[in-house]
């Protein structure tokens, strides 16, 4: 007797496996390109933290070295502190009168980029006027100009102004006063922090400046006590740049301190022409140490603050 079989054709055959076991071999090269990206990547950051971090601690060593520890070989670590190096660039060499400078003209320039651009970028987020377009235009395109291309100009037209005041002021006004070179500075960075500002501003919902002003908040107390807080990333950041703009120009405050007022960088240049001849590298070390520990001293305070406004694209809804 036939028995016929009930499975179908082909039923005894195994089943292809189609659950996902191929998966592992088929991922594995892409895990490695993943983590050869990462290593690469890393290696890169190390390189660069190397290259920024070895120059800034050898200055750094330098500047505690004798004068004689120089002659032998530079690459050696200081035999011991010698601190009267910073002594003698503070004092001998002005620099600590070039460091009041800069702070004070750093300073002053902040304070009044603030006080003007966080105001005007308030309005240009959040008001609608005439001629509104134009000012953003003209914002926009003082960003091209580079104030270093400007700085003759500048410097004429404050001459003008002093021989227009020679009967008021004999000894001159405008020029050689740090005064006026942070107003200088601040009035050539008021289009890139009211563009930055503006954008940060236009980013916050409406609806925490309705809920203030239903609670009978004025525009001035909405600016400052709600969006001014909650644009402080943004503003950190300009400080930020701006300090960094003040601190380290030299073209500016060559031009428009002739006199006695010097900044650091200008001071630093005199120095460095001075041990030409002189040959006292210590010193010399030691003012580029004053030059560079107020940056990385602002930078590490404000570290947070900057990677969040570079990050955050504003308060989400």
């Amino acid at each position: 007797m036939t028995v016929i079989s009930s499975s179908r054709p082909g039923a005894d055959r195994p089943r292809a496996d189609h659950s996902g076991a191929d998966r592992p071999s088929a991922a594995r090269p892409r895990a490695d390109r993943s983590r050869t990206g990462r290593v690469l990547t890393y290696a890169l950051v190390v390189a660069l933290a190397l290259a920024i971090a070895v120059p800034v601690a050898w200055v750094l060593l330098a500047s505690l070295k004798r004068k004689s520890e120089f002659f032998g070989s530079p690459w050696t670590l200081p035999k011991g502190l010698h601190v009267q190096n910073y002594v003698d660039a503070f004092v001998t060499a002005h620099m600590g009168a070039y460091f009041l400078t800069s702070v004070l003209v750093t300073l002053l320039g902040l304070v009044i980029v603030l006080a003007v651009s966080v105001p005007a970028a308030y309005v240009v987020a959040r008001y609608e006027f005439r001629g509104k377009g134009v000012v953003e235009l003209a914002l926009l395109g003082g960003l091209f100009v580079n104030v270093n291309y400007i700085v003759v100009p500048i410097f004429l037209m404050l001459v003008g102004w002093d021989r227009s005041l020679s009967d008021v002021f004999p000894g001159g006004f405008f020029i050689d006063n740090p005064a006026v070179l942070s107003l200088v500075y601040a009035a050539t960075s008021i289009p890139f922090t009211i563009y930055l500002l503006t954008a940060y501003f236009r980013s916050i919902p409406v609806d925490y400046e309705e809920a203030a002003a239903l609670d009978g908040a004025s525009r001035f107390r909405i600016m400052t006590t709600i969006m001014l807080p909650m644009a402080r990333p943004a503003v950190t950041t300009v400080i930020l740049f701006n300090f960094l703009a003040y601190w380290n120009d030299f073209i500016i405050s060559l031009t428009l301190l002739p006199g006695d007022h010097k900044t650091l960088q200008v001071g630093l240049l005199n120095l460095f022409t001075a041990q030409k001849a002189a040959a006292d590298y210590g010193r010399l070390y030691a003012g580029m140490v004053i030059v560079i520990v107020p940056v990385l001293l602002v930078y590490a305070v404000i570290q947070r603050r900057l990677i969040e406004g570079i990050s955050a694209g504003g308060v989400k809804g």
